[in-house]
């Protein structure tokens, strides 16, 4: 195992990863940018180093400022997180080059699922159902993509290759409205992401995002931990997760689990990562795969009893995973809601000093978060301020825990979005379960 690593991200997720090190015995060097200096997990780090200023692409993003913190302090090692540079292959690269061990999957296996035409391949070889659609990228010919638009059928959505997060797609619903909307996404992917290919997809109109965990050994072994909904949604953002997902048997969660296991098999991938699938009319359709922890992993930790962040560290040091499939039991169920510091109305975000915090509690009851009273939100880096996650043995208790656990919290001299988060989980629709990704920002009015 690790004596030292450095934990190349910050907020709740960097205070998550120090947690597991201690368990493990496993010292940290905590990164920051000037902002960052009175962030919890750097006051509770082993060892802290500054690597620049507020601005993420001086700090976060300044991948020699992370590799000479991992040298000047002697760590083995780099946890990405998730955002920032974790799903970077070339960060990934540097840090094996450098002589450190990147806490992760390997560069090319971020390479081949982070460009999505060389990930829909990889999956369609290991028998992953994906999206009827081009199958690859689009040529310059108009007649062919014509043709490929009427066989897949309108409406369909045009991709680009190096997208995400929302970003590089474009719906169309007629043939005449096509050939103008392939150009467009070219350009704007050439632009944003450096990578002008773009490829078709069926648009399906009404699913649910559904995604299976996975993680791997580099010994050949792939588990994979059931799945999460992750629905309910604003402009592609999550704002509650749940797992197991409402509706999903445990043969279908096997049969899709199992299979993408075997992908993580066939292209040798280590470490955790999520498999992201539409879900309409009882099937699966793959969309994309995050080479990283995601955010939403701590609803699947209480599901099955696996801590995730933990096998990461002991996958990264060459150890194989401590259990089989076998021994993964889904139990229970788990909801996550994110607190972000914004209006829940305007959303706007909404940095400044936090004057007093008080965290729920109680039976099945977790809070992920860094902040704490008199702690300063900057307004330089992503909202979310941490994550409220309840459980119980049925979906019913574990929303009942969490209306009971969003007004317990308090957060004073900012603005939240728990009263946004209050209102879904008493909205009728949310309890039925099931609810597709467009349900929120209709609700919303957006």
């Amino acid at each position: 195992m690790f004596e030292k690593i450095v934990i190349a991200n910050r907020g709740e997720i960097a205070l998550r990863i120090q947690r597991a090190c201690r368990e493990l015995g496993i010292k940290t060097v905590a990164v920051h940018s000037d902002a960052d200096k009175n962030l919890k997990h750097v006051l509770l780090a082993d060892e802290s180093v500054c690597i620049g200023p507020a601005a993420s692409a001086e700090s976060y993003l300044n991948i020699p400022a992370l590799i000479s913190a991992a040298e000047v302090t002697d760590s083995q090692a780099i946890h990405p997180g998730y955002g920032f540079l974790s799903e970077n292959a070339d960060f990934a690269e540097r840090v094996e080059e450098s002589g450190f061990v990147f806490i992760g999957p390997r560069p090319d296996s971020i390479r081949t699922m982070g460009d999505k035409v060389q990930a829909i391949k990889a999956m369609l070889k290991a028998g992953v159902p994906t999206v009827p659609g081009s199958n690859g990228a689009l040529n310059e010919d108009p007649e062919t993509n014509l043709r490929i638009g009427r066989e897949i059928g309108y409406p369909v959505i045009i991709k680009a290759s190096g997208g995400g997060g929302g970003r590089g797609m474009r719906v169309v619903r007629s043939e005449a409205a096509l050939l103008n909307a392939i150009s467009l996404t070219k350009t704007e992917a050439d632009v944003t992401f450096g990578n002008d290919e773009v490829y078709m997809e069926k648009y399906l109109e009404t699913p649910r995002h559904v995604e299976i965990q996975v993680i791997a050994d580099e010994h050949g072994n792939a588990v994979h931990l059931g799945e999460r909904d992750c629905s309910m949604q604003r402009r592609h953002q999550k704002v509650v997760e749940e797992a197991p997902a409402p509706g999903i048997t445990e043969e279908v969660r096997n049969r899709i689990g199992e299979r993408c296991a075997e992908a993580c098999r066939q292209i040798g991938y280590r470490g955790a990562g999520t498999f992201e699938f539409l879900f309409e009319n009882d099937e699966f359709y793959f969309i994309e795969m995050n080479t990283r922890l995601q955010v939403e992993h701590p609803v699947t930790e209480f599901i099955t009893g696996v801590d995730l962040v933990r096998e990461q560290l002991r996958v990264a040091a060459g150890l194989p995973l401590s259990f089989t499939q076998s021994d993964i039991q889904v139990k229970g169920h788990a909801i996550e809601c994110r607190i972000n510091a914004e209006d829940s109305k305007t959303f706007m975000p909404s940095p400044g000093p936090i004057k007093t915090y008080h965290a729920p509690g109680g039976p099945g009851v977790r809070v992920d978060s860094h902040i704490y009273s008199g702690y300063n939100v900057p307004p330089y880096y992503d909202s979310m301020i941490g994550k409220l996650i309840t459980y119980g043995s049925t979906r019913e208790i574990a929303i009942a825990r969490m209306d009971t656990a969003l007004s317990e919290m308090i957060v004073e001299g900012i603005k939240t979005n728990i009263p946004l988060q209050q209102e879904i989980i008493a909205d009728s629709a949310f309890k039925a379960g099931g609810t597709n990704i467009h349900y929120l920002e209709k609700k919303l009015g957006l």
